[in-house]
């Protein structure tokens, strides 16, 4: 089964500073690419737990007694863990969004070139579907997911032409309707758009962020590392707000001495960019942000 290559893999694994008897945790196992770097340098008695709730992950299980594959979204982090029996990790690694396999698996409705079900959900056992987010929501409530999610100028006409054409059953329905607010020489990019904003909604993704972001400190030792790969502006800009200030909206606070208060230390002042020739080969990898963090040592 294809997934992408891994992103940004050696650069991602490096900044883990992988300890070879270390426990370790990979929130995006996908196609195990990432994985199987971590565990390429884990020695015998180091330990990986990945993470994927996308039950098409199993075909790539990882043949190793050192990894431990959990079925779970990564919100679940500390709460999964913890049922593992591993309270601390010394490393957690996030390549976000949403991976090819997903992409290419026609009938997934996440792809704009296929005609399947709106449905686009990550978790194929969770209720709530586009079909559902499309057909149920409000104008106003649609308005602000194609605006907030997509970045979309054309929100408000766009939610209004849904509504009137409603019901939408297919991908297609919802292309038909989209296509006709797209911006001159911007037709892919404006339906890209639209679809990022409805499975953002569907999944919870940058929830799913915040929460796991919240709990990385309490589950990491002293200089553990959390590594985290984004593909878009949304995504990027809670990492760099929490790595820099210990919140999403970015206000930093310091305390008496004027230290600023954050669980981590950024490793990365500036993110990590894929050079040219991955890009070529992974045309995937073009928008990706590589950022890393530390988590604080308190007898510092």
């Amino acid at each position: 089964m294809d997934y992408h290559k891994p992103v940004l893999l050696h650069e991602s694994v490096d900044l883990m500073a992988i300890k070879p008897e270390g426990t370790y945790v990979d929130l995006t196992f996908g196609g195990g690419g990432h994985s199987q770097e971590i565990l390429n340098r884990l020695g015998p008695n180091g330990k990986l737990f990945g993470f994927d709730q996308d039950p098409d992950a199993k075909d790539n299980l990882l043949e190793d007694p050192r990894f431990t594959l959990i079925e779970s979204n990564f919100r679940h982090l500390k709460r999964m863990l913890r049922f593992q029996g591993a309270r601390k990790v010394d490393g957690i690694l996030g390549d976000f969004g949403i991976s090819s396999h997903q992409v290419d698996e026609g009938s997934r409705g996440f792809s704009l070139r296929y005609d399947a079900p709106l449905d686009m959900r990550m978790n194929p056992e969770k209720a709530f579907s586009a079909k559902d987010v499309l057909n149920r929501y409000s104008e106003s409530q649609l308005k602000d997911l194609f605006s907030r999610y997509g970045e979309i100028r054309a929100a408000l006409p766009l939610s209004r032409a849904i509504i009137q054409a409603r019901p939408l059953e297919n991908t297609f329905d919802l292309v038909a309707v989209a296509e006709k607010f797209a911006p001159r020489n911007k037709h892919g990019q404006f339906l890209a758009q639209v679809f990022q904003a409805v499975r953002i909604e569907v999944n919870e993704e940058l929830k799913v962020i915040e929460e796991m972001l919240e709990q990385a400190p309490e589950v990491l030792n002293p200089g553990g590392r959390l590594v985290c790969i984004s593909y878009h502006s949304l995504e990027d800009r809670l990492v760099k707000n929490f790595f820099r200030s210990g919140n999403f909206d970015g206000k930093a606070e310091k305390d008496f001495y004027g230290n600023l208060i954050r669980p981590l230390e950024p490793i990365t002042r500036k993110p990590i960019a894929p050079e040219a020739n991955e890009i070529n080969e992974n045309p995937r990898a073009r928008s990706a942000k590589l950022r890393a963090a530390e988590l604080k040592n308190t007898n510092d």
